[in-house]
């Protein structure tokens, strides 16, 4: 596998993402990780994503040494400097754009690749001296920008080859993982699945399992991996915690009971689920409020069955980096991970944990699983919870669903529900004045949020046509009581989230 070192680094989702489309495995691990915890021989390769300009103290030089290929990226270029001496230009306005950059020199990293290529950097950073042993093997308007050692197989760039939108970066990372880490395509999502359900078939041998299912792709992905091992040891348990949006609960039963034949039950929790989050406004403590909430019903509905010993959840990759999990930095903490209570008595099975959202996608088309559900619009496991802002009301969530059923409703009448990835309303902790029939209103505001992505880790406004838009206002603010104004977010992820919670 590669390992990526993230020192911080805006882009190392979207490195690792690049890596994994390569059919290559990689994981993703804060600079001071210990790395002695690994099984190194299983390491073909180390990235490291800069992110501050001055490396952290705490990552140590010794990776550099290890005999294993390194490729330092951006800021992560200093560690290379520290060891080797060297010095670097600063940047001195953080201005990123793409550069073309000229390959000076024959190198691996290289391989394949003549001429100018367009690389996003900021074209201020370059190398000022050469570190000991280090040749330059490419350059900006004469700067050097990519340097190699390549009798160690040790590299530094300038140059950002993981975005998403990089061509000529993807060919770069493909020659760091085939001719110089020489890795081999061996990650595959149907042998994921194999070797998956056999894992699940050895730890839960003939004990049965509760799947917490909400009908969203990466719980039903989860809950038909499991099935295919253990059968109908399997029961589903879909939680109606009153934060669900318009009629989600008739689809999730319509779909895994009636067309997969699960066991599932269903159960009303809105009350109690309501009555913890009443007067909570801060958005970490509303999500675990959720989480803790959930572990508590699924617990009960155990006592009720017998001997359930697991619970399977749909936790992602990105929930794990995004929870502070396993050494990562917290974004927020998601209901399944950094929400859970230490003292649930169960035993967790999170069968998609390593993949990100477009591996859950595959791997749902691989098992069968229709395109309706599979490309089904992503929603957060605390549910409306987390759109709506400050304290969860059951005023304000009326009024959320009816807004956010009418968005839904016209995205798909347009028929751009397939050009979209997600899609949704939001309603803020705010009143604002208006008129209606002549008459000074003073109601909510609610905010219309759409964005295209591939995994969650970034994502970009989407441009829906004006007259749609204009058609969904009018739709909500006519029809919709207590509402006066509707707002349209046009910001990117990052420096956004694509939640507003």
């Amino acid at each position: 596998m590669i390992i990526i070192l993230d020192l911080g680094g805006k882009f190392s989702k979207d490195l690792g993402k690049r890596i994994r489309q390569s059919k290559v495995y990689c994981e993703i691990v804060p600079y001071d990780y210990p790395l002695h915890q690994m099984d190194l021989n299983k390491v073909e390769g180390i990235i490291i994503v800069g992110g501050e300009e001055n490396p952290p103290a705490e990552l140590k030089a010794d990776v550099l040494k290890l005999g294993i290929p390194v490729m330092a990226i951006g800021y992560a270029t200093k560690l290379i400097e520290l060891v080797y001496g060297g010095k670097s230009t600063a940047s001195v306005g953080n201005q990123y754009d793409f550069e073309s950059i000229n390959v000076s020199r024959e190198s691996l990293l290289f391989n394949g690749m003549d001429g100018n290529l367009k690389l996003l950097m900021d074209k201020e950073c370059a190398f000022e001296t050469i570190p000991e042993g280090f040749e330059s093997i490419a350059e900006l308007e004469g700067k050097t920008v990519a340097i190699g050692k390549e009798d160690s197989k040790i590299y530094g760039v300038k140059f950002h080859p993981e975005v998403e939108t990089s061509t000529d970066g993807k060919c770069i990372i493909d020659n760091f993982l085939f001719k110089v880490c020489n890795c081999d395509k061996s990650w595959d999502m149907e042998e994921f699945i194999k070797t998956t359900v056999e894992e699940i078939k050895r730890t839960v041998g003939d004990k049965k399992a509760l799947c917490a299912l909400s009908g969203g792709v990466d719980s039903s992905v989860s809950a038909v991996l499991v099935h295919r091992a253990i059968g109908d040891n399997l029961v589903c348990v879909f939680v109606d915690h009153g934060l669900l949006r318009k009629k989600e609960k008739e689809q999730v039963i319509e779909t895994f009971k009636e067309k997969f034949h699960m066991n599932l039950i269903t159960v009303d929790a809105k009350d109690r689920f309501l009555s913890k989050l009443k007067g909570v406004n801060d958005p970490e403590k509303k999500r675990k409020i959720i989480g803790e909430e959930f572990i508590r019903v699924f617990e009960e509905e155990k006592n009720k069955l017998i001997d359930i010993e697991f619970l399977v959840q749909g936790t992602i990759y990105p929930d794990v980096i995004e929870s502070g999990v396993e050494g990562n930095r917290v974004v927020k903490s998601h209901h399944n991970v950094g929400g859970l209570p230490e003292d649930m008595d169960f035993q967790l099975i999170e069968p998609v944990r390593q993949l990100f959202k477009d591996e859950v996608r595959e791997v749902g088309r691989l098992l069968g699983i229709s395109e309706e559900i599979v490309n089904r619009q992503p929603f957060p496991g605390p549910g409306l919870g987390v759109r709506v802002l400050g304290e969860v009301t059951e005023e304000k969530l009326d009024i959320l669903r009816e807004a956010d059923y009418i968005f839904r409703e016209e995205i798909e009448k347009a028929k751009l529900n397939e050009k979209i990835w997600q899609y949704f309303a939001v309603i803020p902790d705010i009143k604002s004045v208006g008129v209606t029939e002549h008459e000074r209103t003073y109601n909510y505001t609610i905010i219309l949020r759409a964005v295209n992505s591939v995994d969650a880790m970034t994502a970009t406004w989407a441009k829906i046509p004006l007259d749609v838009l204009e058609k969904v206002s009018n739709r909500i603010v006519s029809e919709v009581p207590k509402v006066n104004r509707v707002v349209y977010d046009i910001t990117n992820k990052p420096p956004a989230t694509i939640e507003w919670e």
